[in-house]
């Protein structure tokens, strides 16, 4: 019916099952894609991830096909919008609000865990909120089985909630989620601003942005957020933790701290 998204090796529909009678979203490799082994590998990968994955705040997968000529994925219609877009309509999220999609979010994240698969590109463009107020994890674009993380350490994310060691191309576990999840929750109460960067800044440059995140994979530890009690800016610094053992070591180690 309509073109509801449209990403970087992908376009996403708005569709009609005619045999389930439902409205669905059906995701197509985009056409110059469809020679490019890397593509098509990467978009395989997503329909493999999330086969496997069946939980209430995980978008569910009805459908794949892997034609020559069309490649495209069914999924469940989310009737609502992104949490990035969410927060650019609310501007500040209390803490209150955050905490209720962050226990969504983190048990969807266990039960991906729990298959053995590691999200990689977790942030507010991929996190959906129904009209019904359900908070889904989507877009698994980039997941990997967590074995196969070991043998290929590309550096694949969005920078900006990217874990360090990611970044520089070490070895990592499951816990790269959760520190991406933490600089999630680290922007919800801290004005949406990055870590490093002042909470009201006049104006975000290009080379502020560049600054916070040099000064972010230094090393240095997180500063805490805005609005935050001490007691949970505590553990948002402990899932952000510059070393991976320091972190929280599950999803829901991290939502019982919380």
């Amino acid at each position: 019916h309509d073109v509801i998204g449209v990403g970087g090796m992908a376009i996403v529909y708005k569709a009609y099952d005619n045999i389930d009678d439902r409205i669905v979203a059906v995701k197509v490799l985009k056409d110059e894609y469809l020679a490019n082994e890397e593509f098509r590998r990467r978009f395989k990968n997503e329909s493999k991830a999330i086969a496997v994955l069946s939980h209430p705040n995980i978008v569910k997968v009805f459908d794949v096909s892997f034609g020559d000529l069309i490649q495209y994925i069914v999924m469940e219609y989310i009737e609502g919008i992104t949490l990035k877009e969410y927060i650019e309509e609310r501007g500040v999220i209390d803490w209150k609000e955050s905490l209720f999609f962050m226990n969504q979010i983190l048990k969807a994240l266990q039960h991906a865990h729990d298959k053995g698969i590691v999200h990689r590109d977790i942030k507010p463009d991929n996190i959906f909120i129904s009209r019904f107020g359900e908070y889904k994890l989507g877009d698994f674009g980039i997941a990997r089985k967590l074995e196969a993380t070991q043998a290929n350490l590309s550096r694949k994310g969005t920078l900006n909630y990217m874990a360090p060691e990611v970044y520089k191309s070490e070895p990592y576990g499951s816990n790269v989620d959760i520190y991406s999840l933490g600089l999630v929750l680290y922007t919800l109460l801290n004005n949406n601003r990055i870590a490093f960067l002042p909470p009201y800044p006049q104006q975000i440059t290009y080379s502020d942005n560049e600054a916070a995140l040099a000064q972010r994979l230094s090393g240095a530890p997180l500063p805490p957020p805005c609005n935050a009690s001490a007691s949970l800016a505590a553990a948002i610094v402990k899932a952000c933790a510059y070393n991976p053992q320091e972190r929280y070591q599950t999803a829901t180690e991290f939502k019982n701290a919380l």
